[in-house]
């Protein structure tokens, strides 16, 4: 068994750098004085042949071509054999319109997301013929890849930005923001690239756990607002941030988890340069900065 994940993207959405960004990260990464990072997505595999993508980033199509395990093996042959998504962010979901190319894989995700989808004609380039639409039903294991089983569960989080309303639940569960245990045979991995806070209940799900891959967006709170590039909080967001007293570092102390490893984090977090004070603190506290082409053992 060669249970294995394969980061395809560690940034959050607009990646780094973002296309419109000039900030501290954005522009060291296009100075390749930092590594640049794809928008978020994970590869895992039970068997290191059949694979399954965890959310289809907007960059699928180069982070595919830049990780050999995923490269097609005959002339339409493909280790791909699934794609799951965790919300119904465009930075999850905007790269199915890449994989339109009547190549066969199963779309795995909520009743809630294929509705989202399903609103929205354009994603009907993925033909229902080719791609099987696959509903998942909370807290109920589905086979994404042969040997590798996914259940899907609710975190506290959002709605998707394109959804949102005048008023905004930030923490709600349900259907729109799930997480993912990953288990081949007795192990068992977790992708959560998207929460707005550790309840009690994630606490118990994620003990024992060999490694968990975390939400990283920001380093704190108010990070975008002190940097003069938006007006949200991450709380607004529907991400904990990273440090403080309410942050996942904290969150997670105590708490029996082999290796954790923080994906999704947006343009602005400091973590994301090498050596900073941040990145120093969060790897003292135990966790790994994921980053594009990391690969890791479960």
């Amino acid at each position: 068994m060669e249970f294995r994940a394969l980061i395809l993207g560690a940034a959050a959405g607009g990646g780094l750098p973002q296309w419109n960004c000039g900030c501290k990260n954005c522009a060291m990464a296009r100075a390749g004085k930092i590594p640049a990072q794809t928008q978020s997505s994970l590869a895992v595999t039970a068997n290191g042949t059949d694979w399954a993508i965890l959310n289809a980033s907007p960059d699928i199509r180069q982070q595919i071509a830049g990780n050999a395990p995923l490269h097609p093996t005959g002339l339409r042959d493909m280790p791909l054999r699934s794609v799951l998504l965790t919300n119904g962010d465009i930075d999850h979901v905007a790269g199915l319109l890449t994989l339109r190319e009547v190549q066969p894989f199963t779309l795995f995700a909520t009743r809630g997301i294929h509705e989202v989808l399903a609103q929205n004609p354009i994603f009907d380039a993925l033909r229902r013929d080719v791609v099987t639409r696959a509903e998942v039903a909370l807290d109920t294991p589905a086979e994404i890849a042969p040997g590798l089983t996914a259940t899907l569960f609710a975190v506290p989080g959002k709605v998707p930005l394109y959804m949102e309303g005048e008023t905004v639940e930030t923490e709600m569960l349900g259907e729109q923001t799930v997480g993912v245990e990953l288990t081949a045979g007795d192990r068992r991995a977790f992708y959560i690239p998207g929460c707005a806070e550790l309840t009690g209940d994630l606490r118990t799900r994620l003990s024992g756990a060999s490694t968990v891959f975390f939400d990283g967006t920001l380093w704190h709170d108010e990070e975008m607002i002190a940097a003069w590039l938006g007006q949200k909080t991450g709380r607004r967001m529907g991400h904990m941030s990273m440090s403080g007293e309410d942050g996942s570092i904290a969150a997670f102390e105590g708490l029996d988890v082999g290796r954790k490893v923080f994906v999704h984090m947006n343009n602005t977090n400091p973590v994301l340069r090498p050596g900073s004070p941040e990145r120093t603190e969060v790897e003292a506290a135990g966790w790994t900065i994921g980053q594009d082409g990391m690969e890791i053992a479960l």
